[in-house]
Order: structure tokens, then C-alpha cells, then sequence
């Protein structure tokens, strides 16, 4: 899923895609290690980061977080107006202006995405929610027809006992695996009736006549 970090003058070297407010949390979730190789002698190993656990959130929460968020970015995209999009975030997203969000989802604006069908069409989530070590909330997947497959991957943060979005990353796919076009049949040739021989007619036997009696 495409990745893009914003923050305050740093721009990691990684792929683009989804907005966040602090860009070192992107390479958190990337999981950007260093390799024993890399490291010097005088360096002392990297102590193992704690893994996330599952979030205690029920489905209901779930959905409606992952909708209230397309559907405001949706309702961004067709008036081009970001700011309640941006109002809408964590401190952490508001480092982002207006109108630099308007400039980051020129081309998806450009494009008419209509996003409204997230709002009847449960999504299939391919990263259940999670608690990132960081605190963050961490949930992904995708919508599979609206009308064509929208991928989403979104961070929350809490503020003032609410989620509220951190991060959104969101990219349009084909609904359904297109088959390959089926390879050409070679010309075939005519089939040639081939003449079935005839058994030769055999000739049927010569009756002799009966004996007469003679008195």
C-alpha cells in the first residue's frame, strides 16, 4: 500500500500515499530495522521493539471510524474544501494546512473518485485494528466495489478519550481479477469424407431341385 509521511521538514525516502503527522511513525509501521551488517562494532545491538497488540474495539467502532473518515475525505474531494477534513484529525494530522491537503488529493479530485459507496458497503478489513507500541490506532483493507476496489489503511490517535485520524492512505484498484484473454485456436483443417469400401455381393446359392419319387 502506497505510503506518504508529512511532517515538519522531514520527508523520509519511502513510498508515498498516506499522510501522517509525525514522519518517524511511518517507518515504525514499515518496520525499518537495522541489519547486524550495518551496524559497527562499537555499536550495542537494537533493542527488540514491542510488538502491537489487538485493539478493544468492537465492529460497530470499527466501522464507523473507517466510514466517518472516507466519507469526510469524499465530501473534501467533491467541494475541495480540506479544512473539516483537517479539523477532523489529530494534532498530529494538523500539521498539515488545508491547502497543502488539497494539493495531495489533486489527482484523486481530478479523477471524480466517488467514495459515497463506503458508506452501505462493508469493508474487508486485511489488518484487523491494532494497538501500535506508539499508542496509535492501526487498522486496513479494502471496499470491494465502490464501483471499483478502494484500499485503505488508517491511524488513529486518542485525543480527549476519542480516535481520532492521524493517517490516511487510500488507493483504487480493479473490483475483480480480470482473466487472461484465451489463447488463439490454430485454423483446423476441413475434415475429407473418405469413401467407405462396399463388400463385395456374394452370389446366393443355386437351389436344386427335389428328388421326385418314382413308383
Amino acid at each position: 500500500m502506497k505510503l506518504r509521511f508529512l511532517g515538519a521538514g522531514l520527508r523520509p525516502s519511502v513510498p508515498s500515499g498516506l499522510i501522517l503527522g509525525f514522519p518517524f511513525l511511518g517507518l515504525l509501521i514499515l518496520g525499518a530495522v537495522t541489519t547486524s551488517a550495518q551496524q559497527t562494532p562499537s555499536q550495542p545491538p537494537q533493542a527488540q521493539q514491542p510488538a502491537a497488540k489487538p485493539a478493544n474495539i468492537d465492529r460497530n467502532g470499527v466501522l464507523m471510524l473507517i466510514r466517518s473518515t472516507l466519507l469526510a475525505l469524499d465530501h473534501a474531494n467533491k467541494t475541495g474544501n480540506y479544512t473539516v477534513l483537517r479539523d477532523l484529525g489529530a494534532p498530529g494530522f494538523q500539521v498539515n494546512t488545508a491547502a497543502r491537503l488539497a494539493e495531495i488529493f489533486a489527482k484523486q479530485r481530478g479523477e471524480k473518485l466517488d467514495l459515497s459507496g463506503v458508506a452501505v458497503i462493508d469493508p474487508q478489513l486485511s489488518l484487523l485494528p491494532q494497538i501500535e507500541p506508539n499508542g496509535l490506532l492501526h487498522m486496513a483493507g479494502f471496499f470491494p466495489s465502490v464501483p471499483s476496489q478502494v484500499n485503505f489503511e488508517l491511524l488513529f490517535a486518542p485525543v480527549d478519550g476519542q480516535w481520532r485520524v492521524f493517517g490516511v492512505s487510500l488507493s483504487v484498484g480493479q473490483s475483480a481479477p480480470v482473466a487472461p484473454p484465451a489463447p488463439e485456436a490454430p485454423p483446423s483443417k476441413a475434415a475429407v469424407p473418405q469413401k467407405q469400401s462396399v463388400p463385395p455381393k456374394q452370389n446366393a446359392p443355386v437351389k436344386q431341385p427335389a428328388p421326385s419319387a418314382t413308383p
